[in-house]
């Protein structure tokens, strides 16, 4: 038997650093390969750490720790230098909810800030898909399209039950039910989150679709349930990228296909050992916004695919179809709506916009 084809499509969204890819594996119908220890676990990027008073940031190579102080999840290794947080940071801090792990400030994060996005955005909190060198289209229906777009790429057109890993509200799953008339579970870290999605879906009456609470590096589902296996942007959010691949691995049948769209940094040029200070002081601050840990390139997961026994892994980089979104979102957050739903959702919120 032939494996069918892997996707895994990535997405940058900085022309010279991040990267917005896509990205495709198939399951592969032998028997699964064991698990071959991967060097892109949680501590692959050395990431900026605790702000000391001379304006030094500590990290150290090793395991990936949360800290509760910072908001982040951080690692250990050589001391660089980094700014001190702004005075605005240093305000927005004090009123923002605290969080003892990355799990809880994810969850708490999408539980302050999803009624918001949902009411400027609707039911798809991913980026939009734009057409290079068309017209920027409505950015509801751009969203969809990224859906659309993907599941093209990807060369999915059927799909009996599919799994959406960090599924948001639910729109992605909700639109592969209708398209392909399948069962689809989504599982989210934040609880107004997946009651949100079930009542949604219960006014859609799509009996097959279930959103539920759960961790995606420790799955609830038994090994071979779902023949494809659906992230959207929600990789970025894993401290431990191998074990993140394992599991939906794990979980996904033998023949079925695995498709990641997530954020990533630039894939490092030959003889370069990390991103520019610059570019990881970028990094640094999307991630204190966002509670996200370590971030890693697209190459990184074609390689930790590979050691999985995945085939026919597919990568993409689909920067500049979503560079349009970004300048939306700000105008948005800048109308009235915005602004007072902003205020709203609390300073976790406000910080990420």
């Amino acid at each position: 038997n032939v494996a069918s084809d892997n996707i895994f499509p990535s997405l940058k969204y900085t022309s010279t650093m991040s990267a917005y890819p896509v990205e495709c594996f198939s399951q592969s119908l032998a028997p699964k390969a064991a698990v071959v220890p991967s060097q892109f676990g949680s501590a692959q990027v050395s990431r900026s750490a605790l702000r000391k008073p001379n304006k030094s940031a500590v990290s150290r190579s090793g395991r990936s720790v949360y800290h509760p102080r910072v908001g982040r999840c951080v690692t250990y290794a050589n001391i660089v230098e980094s700014k001190e947080p702004s005075m605005v940071d240093r305000i927005l801090k004090v009123f923002q909810t605290p969080a003892d792990s990355l799990n809880e400030g994810i969850a708490t994060f999408y539980d302050e800030s999803s009624a918001l996005w949902e009411n400027m955005w609707g039911e798809h909190m991913h980026h939009g898909y734009y057409e290079v060198g068309q017209p920027v289209k409505d950015h509801r229906e751009a969203q969809v399209d990224m859906v659309e777009n993907a599941l093209k790429w990807a060369e999915v057109e059927s799909a009996e039950n599919v799994l959406d890993v960090g599924c948001g509200i639910g729109g992605s799953s909700r639109h592969m039910a209708r398209k392909f008339g399948c069962a689809a579970t989504g599982i989210t870290l934040s609880p107004k989150q997946a009651a949100r999605a079930n009542a949604i879906t219960a006014e859609a009456v799509l009996p097959n679709v279930t959103y539920q609470v759960a961790d995606a590096l420790n799955q609830p589902f038994a090994d071979n349930t779902f023949d494809f296996v659906w992230s959207m942007e929600s990789g970025e959010h894993m401290p431990d990228k191998t074990q993140f691949l394992k599991e939906l691995t794990r979980v996904c049948k033998p023949g079925g296909k695995i498709l990641i769209v997530t954020w990533c940094h630039r894939t490092l040029e030959e003889g370069e050992a990390a991103l520019r200070p610059d570019e990881q002081t970028l990094l640094d601050n999307i991630c204190d916004a966002y509670y996200l840990p370590a971030w890693c390139s697209i190459a990184d997961y074609k390689s930790i695919a590979s050691s999985l026994g995945l085939q026919e892994i597919k990568t993409g980089d689909w920067t500049a179809q979503v560079q349009p979104f970004w300048g939306a979102v700000i105008q948005t957050a800048l109308t009235p709506a915005g602004f007072s739903g902003l205020l709203k959702a609390g300073a976790g919120t406000i910080r990420g916009a």
